[in-house]
């Protein structure tokens, strides 16, 4: 049977974490850095705990004025910091609900600058690592960050994103540019089905990128979001894909 993990980044005040979290495997769960809090942080646990859902650490750099989308130049070891910082907090709230981080996934420009730059990348890796070893690093499919978890002995999952453009080379087209939101829902069930299927997806300028989905994001914010998480959902228990969480029974 084939199997895709889904995901959604939660503790982000969409309103929807609850409801989100019957329809997936993974939840990256913010720090509080770009999005969140404590409150947030405890609650989004605790629901994932009862549902059984993975639960992974969402850190960013701490810039909630811009989301934590903006990029930034900080020393490695900064970088290092920060993560290590946000996954501490967030590991003492699931060893109280008696749950565990699974995963991490950076957010934001983080994420998209991992992606990219090897030293940024070495950075996030070195704190997962001396957190835990065992942990998951979920990274842009065929990105330095995958490259750079896997050389350190991490499981690395790629991830790819339905509704996002991508570019010829497998980037994601910045959310600045035109072509780098997909809303039509008809469009992403399909670009959805044919990741997981074919495992590739058409660039922007209509050239077809390989890629390992190994698991899909299903963003959580909009105002239509729970209804299309939804059909998503649907949509893959439909075509007899199993949804489970990347990091079990795969090491």
């Amino acid at each position: 049977m084939t199997t895709i993990d889904l995901n959604a980044d939660l503790g982000e005040g969409c309103g929807s974490d609850e409801a989100l979290l019957d329809l997936v495997s993974s939840a990256n769960i913010a720090c509080g850095w770009h999005a969140g809090g404590a409150s947030a942080m405890h609650e989004c646990v605790r629901w994932a705990v009862e549902k059984g859902v993975s639960i992974g650490a969402h850190p960013s750099f701490n810039d909630p004025e811009n989301f934590g989308r903006k990029e930034m130049a900080l020393p490695a070891a900064e970088i290092y910091a920060g993560v290590l910082y946000q996954l501490g907090a967030l590991s003492a709230i699931a060893q109280a609900e008696g749950g565990r981080i699974a995963h991490v996934k950076p957010h934001g420009a983080l994420y998209n600058q991992a992606a990219r730059d090897a030293q940024i990348a070495d950075a996030i890796v070195s704190a997962v690592h001396d957190f835990d070893p065992s942990v998951a690093v979920f990274a842009l499919a065929g990105s330095v960050l995958v490259t750079t978890a896997r050389d350190a002995g991490l499981f690395a999952v790629e991830e790819v994103f339905a509704d996002r453009g991508y570019r010829a080379d497998g980037s994601l087209v910045p959310r600045s540019e035109p072509g780098a939101l997909i809303d039509d829902e008809e469009a992403v069930l399909a670009r959805t089905l044919a990741m997981i299927r074919e495992q590739r997806v058409q660039a922007i300028d209509g050239t077809w990128v390989s890629l390992n989905a190994q698991t899909i994001c299903l963003h959580g914010d909009g105002p239509h979001a729970l209804a299309f998480a939804r059909r998503i959902r649907a949509a893959l228990d439909s075509a007899g894909i199993g949804v489970r969480a990347a990091t079990v029974d795969e090491r």
